[in-house]
């Protein structure tokens, strides 16, 4: 089923994905993943798609794939490295991501984002899919100014650094052996698979929940493969997942002085 999380006539709710028609899901992301779609709601061009959950905690882990560090030059990690985006970076697909004024660099980082369905708490790594609602793309949207001056909550939680959508994919048999690609104005930037992740979704979960509760409606970015680049304003960036979807977003410079 393909979840996503609408705007209609002033209402905001989800909705189960039927062909091109959004039918009803209620008003709280279906985390059991049991909720039957109701009645047609619109077409999906007659709705605007937010971002697909409203995530309390998004956890990212950074430098996950084998073609990441042998492009950077980085030794394989023995754990994963784990940072957090703040809530406010979340923005749905088509919404644009604001290029802060006096950036020299702001870069892309195509994803594949873990929505999460059951509250999970010290979870092993077999029984990862039992608290995953689904998944989604995602843009790991970085400052790289920031980064580079150690301001790393500065350079990945701004707002709009993190593009989500379209929907969330409940049915996905392996997150492991998905072809991901970035495109930044219908050139291809970024090509992999996410069987090329040095830690696995269910290793990322059982990592990550040893310390921190999970909650339906939170996020796991996985990391993001090589080929990570420079944005600038006037850009249009496409995050495909096989199986998953398509995220689109422009970038736009900030107004703010």
């Amino acid at each position: 089923m393909r979840v996503v999380r609408y705007r209609k006539d002033g209402h905001t709710g989800y909705g189960a994905l039927v062909g091109s028609q959004v039918h009803d899901l209620g008003d709280t992301l279906p985390a059991d993943g049991d909720r039957r779609p109701g009645p047609r709601v619109a077409a999906l061009d007659e709705v605007e798609l937010l971002a697909p959950c409203d995530p309390r905690v998004i956890v990212c882990a950074g430098s996950n794939y084998a073609g990441q560090l042998a492009e950077k030059g980085r030794p394989w990690p023995t754990q994963p490295s784990l940072f957090l985006k703040a809530p406010n970076a979340v923005v749905g697909p088509g919404a644009p991501v604001i290029h802060p004024t006096g950036l020299r660099r702001l870069e892309y980082e195509g994803e594949l984002a873990v929505v999460i369905g059951r509250t999970a708490s010290q979870v092993a790594a077999a029984d990862f899919a039992d608290h995953v609602l689904g998944y989604t793309c995602a843009d790991d949207i970085t400052a790289d100014d920031w980064r580079a001056d150690g301001q790393w909550t500065r350079a990945k939680s701004a707002d709009t650094f993190c593009p989500l959508g379209p929907w969330i994919e409940t049915d996905v048999p392996d997150p492991g052996a998905l072809r991901l690609r970035t495109l930044v104005n219908g050139r291809t930037v970024q090509d992999a698979s996410t069987a090329d992740m040095i830690f696995d979704v269910g290793r990322l979960l059982a990592h990550v929940t040893r310390w921190i509760t999970l909650r339906p409606g939170d996020v796991l970015l996985t990391g993001s493969p090589g080929g990570v680049g420079r944005l600038v304003p006037g850009d249009t960036v496409e995050i495909r997942i096989e199986g998953v979807g398509a995220l689109n977003h422009p970038v736009e410079m900030s107004t703010a002085p």
